[in-house]
C-alpha cells in the first residue's frame, strides 16, 4: 500500500483539513484545535508492534485502537489512519446525513483497500406508533441498503441497532428478523447494538440472548465505580461477544476544564483514557473520534503500548479531575428532578456534541430529535433550575449554554 500514499507535507494537512471544517461551518471553533495540537506530539515507537486483539467469537481481529469517524470530514485524516495502521473505521447513517459514510467509502476505494479494513456502520430503529412490524423490518433493510450505497460497498463488516437502552429494544422481533435477512442477503458479515444508556442492562440481555454478535458500549475512567457495567463487559466477553468502546475520552476530553489543562498535557490526558480502557482485555478495540493529524498520531500511539507513564497514573488517581469531567452516563435518574419534564439526558448529548466536539451538525440533529413537549424550549423561561445529577454534570449550567447556543 506505500505506493499509493499521498505525499502531503504536515503544513499542508493542516491547511487542508482547516479549509474543510471551515466549509462545514465550524471554522471558528475547529481549526483553533487543529494548530495548537502542533505544540505537543505523539512519541515515535520503536521496534514495538501494534496490539491486536480478537472481536469476540467473530473472525475479525483488530488494533486495540480503531478510528471514530463521526466528527471528521476530512477525507485525507481517514486514509492517514489507515497508512497509520488503523483497520475499523466506525461511521453510521445519520452522520453528516450520509455523507461521513460517502467520505469513507470514497478514500477506501480509492485505496482499494476493502479487504484490509473492517467498516461498522449504524441504523436507527425506524418504528413509530403507525409502523407494524412487517414495516419495521422492510425500513429498517432499505436505511442499511442506503448505507451501502453511500459506501459504495456490497457489505459492511458489522451493522449496528443504533443507541439501544433497554432490554424490549434488543428483543425486537422486527429488527432481528431485519438484521438475519441482511446476514442470509450477505450485506453485513455481523450485527450488533450500540448503547449510550442503560448499558449494563442491554449487554447482559445481548449476552443471554445469543443473537448479536458485537455491541458497542459507553465506557471511560470517570465510570470506574459502575461495577454492573464492568462485570457485564466481562460476562459478555466470555460468552464470545465482542466489545467496541466509545466515549473512551469521556465526552471529548482533550478539552476538559480550564483547571485540568492547567495541570495536564492533552497528550496526558488522552492516553490515559484510552490506556485506561484498553488495559481491559474484555474490550477489543475503542473507536475514539479525531479530526486532525495530530489526534490520529496521539490515539493510535496507544496501539504500540498500554503501559502507564508516571505523570497518566497521577492524571487517572486524581479525583479531583474526575470529578471536573463531568460525563454524562446517561442513566437518566435526573429526570425525576425536573418539574417542566424536559429530556435532560438528550440535552446533554447535545452539549457534548457541540461544546465538546464541535459537531454542531450532529448537535442540531439530536435537539431536534426531542419531542417539543420535552425539549430546550421549556427551560427558557426557567430561572432556576432544579435538575440534580447523581453523578457529576453540572446540569443548570449546561443547559444555560445551550440557552446561548439554541434558544
Amino acid at each position: 500500500m506505500d505506493s499509493k500514499k499521498t505525499n502531503y507535507s504536515r503544513r499542508g494537512f493542516l491547511t487542508t483539513a482547516a479549509t474543510g471544517l471551515a466549509g462545514a461551518g465550524v471554522a471558528g471553533l475547529m481549526p483553533g484545535k487543529i494548530f495548537a495540537q502542533e505544540k505537543e506530539k505523539a512519541a515515535e515507537p520503536e521496534g514495538k508492534q501494534v496490539i491486536y486483539r480478537q472481536l469476540g467469537k467473530t473472525d475479525i481481529r483488530v488494533p486495540v485502537v480503531s478510528m471514530g469517524v463521526m466528527n471528521s470530514n476530512v477525507p485525507q485524516i481517514v486514509q492517514a489512519s489507515y497508512e497509520e495502521g488503523v483497520r475499523h473505521f466506525d461511521t453510521a447513517a445519520a452522520y453528516q446525513y450520509g455523507r461521513n459514510e460517502q467520505m469513507i467509502g470514497k478514500v477506501i476505494n480509492r485505496l482499494n483497500a476493502r479487504d484490509q479494513v473492517i467498516i461498522g456502520t449504524k441504523v436507527g430503529h425506524p418504528g413509530r406508533p403507525n409502523l407494524s412490524q412487517a414495516e419495521i423490518t422492510k425500513k429498517f433493510i432499505t436505511v442499511a441498503e442506503g448505507s451501502l450505497s453511500r459506501l459504495k460497498m456490497d457489505y459492511v463488516d458489522i451493522l449496528y441497532l443504533h443507541s439501544v437502552s433497554n432490554r424490549d429494544e434488543v428483543n425486537d422481533p422486527a429488527i432481528i428478523e431485519a438484521m438475519k435477512t441482511v446476514k442470509e442477503q450477505k450485506k453485513a458479515r455481523y450485527v450488533g447494538v450500540t448503547t449510550h444508556s442503560n448499558m449494563a442492562e442491554v449487554i447482559d440481555e445481548v449476552t443471554k440472548q445469543g443473537f448479536y454478535d458485537v455491541v458497542l458500549t459507553s465506557i471511560n475512567f470517570t465510570m470506574a465505580d459502575n461495577n454492573a457495567l464492568l462485570t457485564a463487559i466481562k460476562n459478555a466477553a466470555s460468552k464470545g461477544v465482542g466489545i467496541v468502546a466509545m466515549k473512551t475520552l469521556a465526552g471529548g476530553s482533550r478539552w476538559p476544564n480550564p483547571e485540568t489543562r492547567r495541570e495536564y498535557g492533552n497528550s496526558t490526558i488522552t492516553r490515559a483514557c484510552l490506556k485506561w480502557v484498553m488495559r481491559n482485555e474484555n474490550i477489543a478495540t475503542c473507536i475514539p473520534g479525531y479530526d486532525n493529524f495530530e489526534h490520529m498520531k496521539e490515539d493510535f500511539s496507544v496501539a504500540y503500548d498500554l503501559e502507564y507513564t508516571a505523570e497518566e497514573k497521577k492524571f487517572l488517581n486524581d479525583n479531583d479531575i474526575k470529578l471536573s469531567m463531568g460525563f454524562c452516563r446517561q442513566c437518566r435518574t435526573c429526570l425525576a428532578s425536573c418539574p417542566h419534564e424536559v429530556e435532560i439526558p438528550t440535552l446533554m448529548r447535545t452539549h457534548m456534541y457541540a461544546a465538546q466536539y464541535g459537531n454542531f451538525v450532529l448537535a442540531r440533529q439530536t435537539l431536534d430529535d426531542i419531542p417539543v413537549e420535552n425539549s430546550l424550549k421549556n427551560c427558557v423561561s426557567c430561572t432556576n433550575c432544579t435538575a440534580g445529577c447523581a453523578n457529576t454534570v453540572d446540569i443548570a449550567r449546561r443547559i444555560e449554554e445551550l440557552k446561548l447556543m439554541y434558544a
